[in-house]
């Protein structure tokens, strides 16, 4: 059975993981024969978003709690992470994977990536595993990696950030899945785009399911 660490990075798209894009990751996990277990940065979040009317609130939520919401409490802090104990590493997005567990969002092409999660990236890369990120979270392994290909979709705003780390950015569309077959990097859009939610299980189960081939 092949065992999957899946990265959070919150609950709700404005301040943390794109919940329909976690949970369907999960489920496609699950019904591709394989095993997860969810990991979240122990920090507090850069802010906290009303999803209601998009404004901030004047309260402090910690990462780890709030991704615990999407994984019913079974989580473990991304510290504790070990690359050897999994087959594949995979990033949901949602504007959490570009506020903590990168800070793309606020400083764009000077941004620096979570000491944890690039940790973890890393250890799976040197170990010849495959590597998945949907969504915003590319922009991600856009800072960790030069001469990859990757995807945001169509975004001219994370395409260039991706361009401009060395990397390809690469058109895509809905369901589609970009692969970096040097360096084992699965990447596909989900809510970059306009899109139903049908459309990101289409995104979610084909790239659980090219991990797992990959």
């Amino acid at each position: 059975m092949k065992k999957f660490a899946v990265v959070l990075s919150g609950c709700g798209v404005y301040d943390g993981a794109e919940i329909h894009e976690a949970v369907l990751t999960l489920l496609a996990i699950d019904r591709a024969g394989a095993s997860y277990q969810c990991f979240a940065p122990e920090m507090l979040q850069h802010h906290v978003i009303n999803h209601l009317d998009g404004t901030e609130m004047a309260e402090k939520r910690d990462v780890l709690v709030e991704s615990a919401r999407i994984a019913r409490g079974n989580i473990k802090p991304l510290s504790a992470f070990v690359a050897s104990d999994y087959d594949a590493l995979l990033f949901p997005g949602g504007f959490g994977a570009a506020k903590h567990l990168c800070n793309w969002a606020f400083e764009g092409d000077d941004c620096q990536v979570n000491a944890d999660v690039e940790k973890a990236v890393l250890a799976m890369n040197n170990a010849g595993k495959p590597i998945g990120a949907m969504c915003i979270a590319p922009v991600i392994l856009a800072k960790l990696f030069r001469g990859a290909s990757l995807t945001t979709g169509h975004d001219p705003a994370s395409g260039g950030f991706i361009e401009n780390c060395g990397n390809k950015s690469v058109s895509a569309t809905h369901g589609e899945v970009i692969y970096d077959a040097e360096k084992k990097i699965f990447t596909t859009p989900c809510y970059m785009l306009d899109a139903s939610i049908s459309q990101i299980a289409a995104g979610t189960e084909n790239i659980v399911q090219m991990m797992i081939r990959g």
